[in-house]
């Protein structure tokens, strides 16, 4: 009876996923008389051009659905007259294609899930040295270069929105922006510390050290999903300041924007422009407050920060990077790989693949 059951409802699941997958192809073809027909460059233009995009990946798939059961029907009708000495390698065959069609579905059935469209959107991705003075600000550093080659093989393009670095090249906190179809999704489990045991450029006599620095990750929010009240607003404006303290700007053209109802602080000064400043400073503070709200709505946790890196103390890492091994472990899903060198030139594709598996 048990088994009725679980087969009826997969078979339930499947029918309103091919009725979402129609539902797709209509919406794909009135998006395709939108581009032929439509002005380029106006609003409706452009939103036909990104929709188009993202489902055509999808009907992709569902395309090579068909074709691997097309191969399957014809491996089994072949079965049926074959000599026993190749049945065993037939049955291999459909093995393999079954496997692939069962991939294959599990990305389409991951689209339609409630997360898809916001595992979609660009992403917003934060970095600071946390414990371990100037080596954790290198390799903060070199987490920026890790991520910065990852998204070149991604074809993302990457905004940087605040830097502040250091006299050695290091960098104290970075946030930048990744724009590109699936952006957060790639980078949502990449949230927490990171910690490295290396033997840091500036050692003189080669012991390996112990630091680290926090990663937060957030959904970049467009304009019409987060309304902000400008008087729930305090904005300052200062210098920007350069390494040690000294004023780089002679105008005030840094900006710090206060939300005042939740506390949230962002500031930005990379810019020369106030406007610009200002400018990135909001889309960075609204994408935490969207944030923020939407884990006050699941009540797991006050701050978003906290969730995400606590204090950035060592203990609480969720990845160490251990280069004298060439070695990386996750530990929240207990992989180890040996090879940190090709992940660090940002072939992150394996581990992020077994994040999703194991962390839905």
């Amino acid at each position: 009876m048990w088994i009725v059951q679980v087969e009826w409802k997969n078979s339930r699941k499947n029918m309103e996923v091919n009725k979402k997958i129609k539902e797709l192809e209509e919406e794909y073809k009135r998006n395709l008389e939108i581009v032929s027909k439509g002005k380029p460059g106006s609003q409706e233009y452009i939103e036909a051009i990104k929709k188009i995009g993202i489902v055509e990946e999808i009907l992709e798939y569902k395309r090579q659905v068909e074709e691997i059961e097309r191969k399957i029907e014809e491996l089994k009708g072949i079965l049926e007259n074959e000599e026993e000495d190749l049945k065993t390698l037939i049955e291999e065959e459909i093995e393999k294609f079954e496997k692939e069609k069962k991939i294959l579905e599990e990305k389409i059935k991951e689209f339609f899930s409630p997360e898809s469209s916001i595992n979609q959107k660009n992403a917003i991705v934060e970095i600071r040295a946390g414990v371990g003075g100037e080596e954790a600000s290198l390799f903060a550093r070199d987490l920026f270069r890790m991520y910065s080659k990852f998204c070149e093989r991604k074809n993302y393009e990457i905004e940087v929105l605040s830097s502040n670095t250091t006299e050695l090249g290091g960098i104290k906190e970075i946030i930048f922006l990744v724009k590109g179809k699936g952006a957060y999704g790639n980078f949502r489990f990449e949230s927490g510390v990171h910690r490295v045991q290396r033997i840091p450029e500036t050692e003189s006599y080669g012991r390996i050290h112990t630091s680290a620095a926090t990663v937060s990750v957030f959904p970049e929010v467009e304009e019409n999903e987060i309304k902000i009240d400008q008087k729930d607003l305090k904005i300052e404006t200062f210098r920007a300041s350069g390494h040690g303290g000294q004023h780089v700007n002679k105008t005030s053209s840094a900006v710090r924007i206060t939300h005042i109802p939740t506390g949230i602080t962002v500031s930005c000064q990379d810019e020369r422009s106030q406007f610009k400043n200002k400018s990135k400073a909001m889309k960075i503070l609204k994408a935490r407050i969207q944030k923020l709200y939407e884990d006050e709505k699941k009540s797991k946790i006050d701050s978003e920060r906290k969730k995400q890196v606590k204090t950035g103390e060592r203990s609480e890492k969720i990845r160490t990077y251990n280069f004298p091994q060439n070695r990386i472990t996750d530990h929240r899903i207990n992989l180890t790989l040996y090879n940190l060198d090709d992940i660090m030139d940002g072939n992150l594709d394996k581990l992020i693949s077994a994040l999703k598996g194991e962390l839905k």
